[in-house]
């Protein structure tokens, strides 16, 4: 079996978040920036699922990568070995309302503002101060048009507890402690719908679980390749 990895990231920032994690699989692994590939998570999740060029591959992706990881699974189940779910929510509900006005104050404000406002926030208050300016430094290297295609493709994202409750792989849905969006309990309740779920809990961490707490990620993603390639 050829094992790859793909790693999608979380609003606001790009590929270079999974920075800790690239080691994980040496010359097999995927990290690309979604924002160019689409308007919508459906989109890039068919634009990704052409990076890796072997028959199996695990799907790693935090907050709305873990939304194109869902999607991912649900366009090829028979290729993805494995997801790694990190601060994503599978249900939803749709709210136009919600979108405009996000659009619109990210579009008036900035990215700075929106940084300050949305995405600062997410981190735990415990995370490192040079993790969250790191942060911060890759979406300052963003596009304001990227950014709020990435919003966007945020707020029109299909509902996909379905793909949840049916995929037959081993699903990991990991939550910072300190995390919020979308917390504890909805990560709980996830893991407890996937067929083969299993819940983790990082202590002092946020939402950018990648960046806050990459060794711990890091043991997760090794114990999902071995019990993969058994």
């Amino acid at each position: 079996m050829n094992l790859e990895l793909l790693l999608l990231h979380a609003l606001p920032l790009d590929g270079s978040m999974w920075a800790s994690q690239l080691d994980l699989l040496p010359g097999a692994t995927y990290a690309p920036t979604l924002y160019g590939l689409g308007d919508r998570v459906e989109d890039w999740a068919a634009e990704v699922l052409q990076l890796p060029k072997g028959d199996q591959v695990i799907v790693v992706g935090c907050s709305v990568g873990g939304s194109c990881a869902l999607e991912v699974a649900a366009l090829a189940p028979e290729r993805v070995a494995g997801l790694v779910l990190i601060g994503t929510k599978a249900a939803r509900r749709l709210d136009p309302a919600s979108k405009a006005k996000d659009i619109d104050a990210l579009q008036r404000q900035g990215l700075e503002a929106a940084w300050k406002e949305w995405w600062e926030p997410a981190f735990s208050t415990k995370t490192s101060p040079a993790i969250v300016a790191e942060a911060k430094s890759i979406l300052m290297r963003q596009a304001l048009d990227d950014v709020t295609r990435g919003v966007r493709a945020f707020h029109t994202r299909q509902s996909r507890d379905d793909v949840l409750s049916t995929f037959p792989a081993p699903v990991h849905v990991v939550t910072g402690a300190d995390d919020v969006l979308p917390g504890l309990a909805t990560s709980s309740k996830q893991a407890d719908v996937a067929q083969n779920g299993r819940l983790h809990i990082v202590p002092e961490c946020g939402h950018y679980v990648p960046m806050e707490r990459p060794e711990a990620l890091n043991s997760i993603i090794r114990q999902l390749i071995n019990q993969t390639a058994m």
